[in-house]
């Protein structure tokens, strides 16, 4: 199965923890790295706009891709978030197994 990593970025600290967490809680995600504020520079509404976010790298599978967009699209505060998706070529192969065994929604916790 191959693995994915989603980006995406969030007003603040706590959108993205809660986020971050339910992602994992729902098996959307095996892991969701919540990075220092980034400054972003983007036009928005025909205006530049200068914003302080809290950027997330999600691990997931490439299955479980559409349920994670639906979800990040459901909690998200912003109308129309970041989200890209990047496939990983290559990585540890225990890592890139693990990220499927997480993802997958009989998995049972230990």
């Amino acid at each position: 199965m191959s693995s994915l990593l989603v980006l995406t970025n969030l007003p603040d600290a706590a959108s993205a923890h809660a986020l971050a967490v339910l992602l994992v809680e729902e098996r959307l995600a095996a892991c969701v790295n919540i990075l220092a504020p980034a400054r972003s520079i983007f036009r928005w509404d025909g205006r530049i706009s200068d914003a302080t976010e809290v950027p997330l790298l999600i691990k997931t599978s490439r299955t479980r891709y559409a349920e994670l967009e639906e979800a990040i699209l459901r909690h998200h505060p912003y109308e129309l978030p970041e989200i890209i998706a990047v496939p990983i070529e290559l990585g540890l192969p225990g890592y890139l197994a693990w990220v499927t065994a997480e993802t997958t929604a009989t998995t049972l916790s230990c």
